[in-house]
């Protein structure tokens, strides 16, 4: 989903309209894990780390030894490359001497540190030849880099330090800059980072569990589909080696209820003995029955009541058009990090799970038209009744709407049924507009990253939607944008097809579907990456949804945007046909699994001879 301002102007639809899921990371075969020396002791644990303090200096002199008190400053006269703090060495103009330093400790067990900063220089002098004034970038007694003022450049620039070599070490990490008697030289520091990351491998595949979900739903609906009663049951299967005693499922859309008034209600569990509601009532935690050792299966089924809110919203309804997102109950999932409850958010997605089967039947009223997840089937209910069986395999969740829509149906060229469904106040044209993208779009992708597995596809359209778009296996809701409609359809490959963790690593998803979404409208992001400008030393496109919702105005602008721009600028590093290649042997390789960062990055680098140390540091790019 890409955010847009609440009533965003049409005008502003395009722009703000293009995000969603998108690349896929995992280890292809060639990428083997580095084995371990022989006899050696295990390796210490990597937990990757950012080990400066206030590297962005808006926390003033903390954690800094300066040699004057006007180093670390806001002052007029130079400009920060973030925020408004930074450190400014010399520009006196005479004989003088600047120092900053800072004591730092780099984790042992990793297999890299990189240590990044933002440098700006002006200076007075007018030679070409002779370096006069200078600064020394120091860690430990190891000299990494002097500048001087023939480096001289209009606005800051970034410098990047393997410091890889000094894992394992508290050493002080220096800057010192000198100016002769006369013509001043300014040496204006900002964004300070030493980034460590490492060998260990993210649990693989097979020890996320429950695996295999079989999800059997029945449910009915009122007159105007905004309330849905039935049944559910999940049969799933233990693939971790320690037994399983307990379940979570994860009730997404209490978010937009409260826990004395939830939208989706559990009761008359079996298989397990529910247990108490927590996440702020969208984690229930079902004991079960008797433990699930490795390789056996288990059921648990129960009631369930479904009550849609208004607002034009993925779990809303506007007017007589409902949209039921994220509201059917998905089992969490547990790995070597153990259970996986982080809270909603409406900035972004929270929505990981593994690729399940889904039989769900709807029972409904025959005004109403129901497009769903998977492949449907209407059949006759009882009087003024139908009853839609939709199907779908290999899907990590299931959405629905209902209401009075306008259907136009069509088929891609290479054979994907495409279903538009519009609200009233969407225009004939519109609604075409959106069935040739939409066509185009599937197709696009579909050559890129491996076929269309899902069947049909549905695509609800109604531009009083807050947000750009949001994307569900086989079925995605859209203003009338044909960015945003080839961004949301990216994501049946990006957090569909290739899954993610969509709370801890959202760049998975919306920085790949964004670079697919250009690529699909033959956009090649030339540049693109020379207007970035970090917001502070602790942005990195790689942050977690738990950054972004505190810094929520960067969200879209450093996941979608820089995100985007680091893999066109990766393909520019790679080639064209390379590039191409990995991603495309990347999605074959995770097709219905789940990505890491760690293991994109892994991909990439077995694909050149090239080391990408400094360009995932360069990109902030960290895991």
């Amino acid at each position: 989903m890409r955010p847009t301002p609440h009533k965003a102007l049409a005008a502003s639809l395009l722009v703000l309209a293009a995000s969603a899921a998108a690349l896929f990371p995992a280890t292809p075969a060639a990428a083997a894990p580095r084995a371990a020396a022989p006899a050696a002791a295990p390796a210490a644990a990597c937990t990757p780390a950012q080990v400066v303090g206030n590297g962005d200096f808006e926390s003033g002199t903390s954690s800094w030894t300066q040699s004057s008190t006007t180093v670390i400053t806001s002052r007029t006269g130079q400009s920060a490359h973030g925020g408004t703090a930074f450190a400014w060495l010399d520009g006196v103009g005479g004989t003088h001497t600047d120092t900053l330093s800072q004591s730092v400790t780099i984790p042992s067990g990793c297999s890299s540190a990189s240590l990044t900063f933002w440098l700006h220089i002006d200076t007075a002098e007018t030679t070409s030849s002779t370096a006069y004034d200078k600064l020394t970038a120091k860690i430990g007694s190891t000299t990494l880099a002097t500048y001087s003022n023939l480096n001289k450049a209009t606005g800051y620039a970034q410098k990047t330090f393997d410091v890889s070599a000094f894992a394992g070490q508290t050493v002080t990490l220096a800057f010192t800059g000198t100016e002769d008697s006369s013509l001043q030289t300014s040496f204006v520091l900002d964004d300070i980072a030493l980034n460590t990351s490492g060998d260990t491998s993210p649990p693989a595949d097979s020890t996320r569990t429950p695996a295999a979900p079989a999800y059997t739903v029945s449910l009915t609906s009122n007159t105007s589909g905004t309330s849905w009663t039935g049944h559910e049951s999940v049969t799933f299967t233990n693939a971790s080696a320690t037994a399983l005693s307990e379940v979570y499922l994860r009730l997404w859309d209490n978010y937009h209820g409260t826990c004395s008034a939830m939208p989706i209600v559990v009761s008359n569990v079996s298989g397990g003995t529910a247990g108490s509601l927590s996440v702020a009532c969208t984690a229930l935690q079902v004991s079960l029955s008797s433990p699930v050792a490795q390789g056996q299966s288990a059921t648990i089924g129960f009631d369930l009541a479904i009550t849609v809110p208004s607002g034009a919203d993925r779990f809303g309804y506007d007017g007589a058009f409902v949209n039921i997102g994220n509201a059917l109950p998905v089992l969490a999932v547990k790995d070597g990090a153990g259970w996986h409850l982080d809270p909603y958010t409406n900035n972004g997605e929270s929505f990981y799970s593994l690729a399940a089967d889904f039989k769900v039947t709807l029972d409904h009223p025959t005004s109403l038209l129901v497009p769903a997840t998977g492949t449907s089937v209407d059949t006759a209910g009882s009087s003024g009744r139908t009853v839609t069986t939709a199907t779908a395999s290999k899907v990590r969740d299931f959405a629905w709407a209902a209401g009075p829509f306008t259907k136009i149906s069509g088929t891609s060229t290479a054979g994907t049924a495409i279903n538009i469904y519009s609200v009233t106040g969407i225009s004939s044209s519109s609604a075409q507009s959106m069935l040739t993208t939409a066509k185009s779009a599937v197709d696009a992708h579909a050559a890129r990253f491996g076929a269309y597995p899902y069947g049909e596809l549905d695509a609800v359209i109604d531009n009083n939607y807050w947000f750009g778009g949001m994307e569900y296996p086989g079925f995605v809701l859209d203003l009338v944008s044909t960015t945003a409609l080839t961004h949301e359809i990216g994501h049946q490959w990006f957090y569909g097809i290739v899954g993610d963790d969509e709370y801890n690593s959202p760049w998975l998803d919306e920085a790949f579907t964004d670079y697919a979404t250009d690529l699909a409208q033959g956009k090649t992001g030339t540049s693109c990456w020379s207007s970035v400008s970090w917001a502070s030393s602790a942005e990195k496109i790689t942050n977690s949804m738990a950054y972004w919702d505190a810094h929520s105005s960067r969200y879209s602008t450093v996941v979608y945007g820089y995100g985007k721009c680091a893999l066109h600028d990766l393909r520019r590093q790679l080639g064209d046909t390379v590039m191409a290649n990995l991603l495309k042997s990347y999605a074959a390789s995770h097709w219905y699994g789940v990505s890491t960062t760690a293991e994109f990055k892994a991909a990439a680098q077995a694909v050149t001879t090239t080391d990408l140390t400094s360009f995932w540091s360069t990109h902030r790019i960290d895991g």
